[in-house]
């Protein structure tokens, strides 16, 4: 079958990491250990949050979508690698390929949004603790919420949408462990100048409006908390956001090492490590995060535990 002057592509070959038998046998043991953790904690969490009578605040219901989100993420690129780890055939259909593309940027962009959201929490909380419950209704939660699934399924949708237009004829070798935008777009031979440009808009309006939330948000939190006269005070405020802020920095810092090095075949290799750090290790550290920095968390956890043991 052609699609105009070029072999339609109907599977892809993900390259992974290219190492010997033998590492790949310890990748996978290191790598289904990360996954059941992540799946455990992160279910964990939704049901300690959704059983929990103490739990059921704006920041609790936000952190149980950011769990949801990042099962939905990593069960989107991790059951693949840990296939590719034990077989020969590493390949991908097309249609799977489509398929891991558009989740993937789903829940990723939902992932920014939601962190943004749980920062303007965490500010009307501090700054604005008295009209707290009145800002901060259910209502506000989730539309909130609803927002951030929104943005993510619009962000992927375009995306996806433009790349299914493309033909393939260069390769179909993806130089990487999942299926992502700039390794299938290096195969295409289309053009795919709207494609790199939807690219540029889409994901540089989706940082830089998430970031600048996040930003904003703890610079007034650092404002307010520096004019509190008590210590125990300012200690109680930012308590309550070092959980928060611990995730935005691992999850933002990431990012940055990902698309701030310059093009090199090293910062290809670098890249891909920072992938797999992005897709599997940081979906199993937020609920670490936000368990052992939670007093509240420590504490559901303490008298669930009671109960069943």
């Amino acid at each position: 079958m052609t699609r105009g002057n070029a072999t339609e592509v109907t599977e892809f070959y993900l390259l992974g990491f290219g190492v010997q038998y033998e590492i790949q046998c310890v990748l996978f043991i290191v790598f289904l250990g990360v996954y059941v953790t992540t799946v455990v904690g992160n279910t964990g969490m939704i049901l300690l949050i959704h059983t929990d009578s103490r739990l059921q605040t704006p920041m609790y219901f936000f952190l149980q979508h950011l769990a949801f989100v990042d099962i939905c993420y990593t069960s989107a690129i991790t059951p693949k690698m840990l296939q590719n780890f034990m077989v020969d055939d590493k390949s991908i259909s097309y249609g799977g390929c489509i398929m891991q593309l558009l989740v993937v940027a789903t829940f990723a962009t939902s992932d920014c949004y939601l962190l943004a959201a749980m920062a303007v929490d965490r500010y009307v909380a501090i700054c604005k603790p008295l009209r707290y419950p009145i800002i901060m209704s259910k209502l506000v939660c989730a539309l909130l919420v609803a927002a951030s699934y929104l943005m993510g399924s619009l962000n992927a949708s375009v995306h996806t949408g433009f790349t299914v237009s493309l033909s393939f004829c260069k390769s179909n070798i993806i130089n990487d462990f999942f299926c992502d935008f700039p390794p299938i777009l290096a195969l295409s031979c289309s053009s795919i100048d709207i494609n790199v440009m939807l690219i540029v808009v889409f994901v540089g309006f989706n940082l830089t409006f998430t970031v600048s939330v996040v930003i904003f948000s703890y610079i007034c939190i650092l404002a307010t908390i520096l004019k509190m006269s008590s210590a125990a005070g300012r200690r109680k405020a930012f308590s309550t956001c070092a959980s928060h802020l611990t995730a935005v920095t691992i999850f933002y810092g990431t990012l940055c090492y990902m698309y701030l090095q310059p093009p090199s075949e090293q910062a290809q290799e670098n890249m891909k490590v920072a992938s797999v750090f992005y897709g599997t290790v940081i979906p199993m550290l937020n609920p670490l995060i936000y368990s052992l920095r939670n007093k509240e968390v420590k504490e559901a956890l303490r008298v669930m535990g009671k109960k069943f043991f």
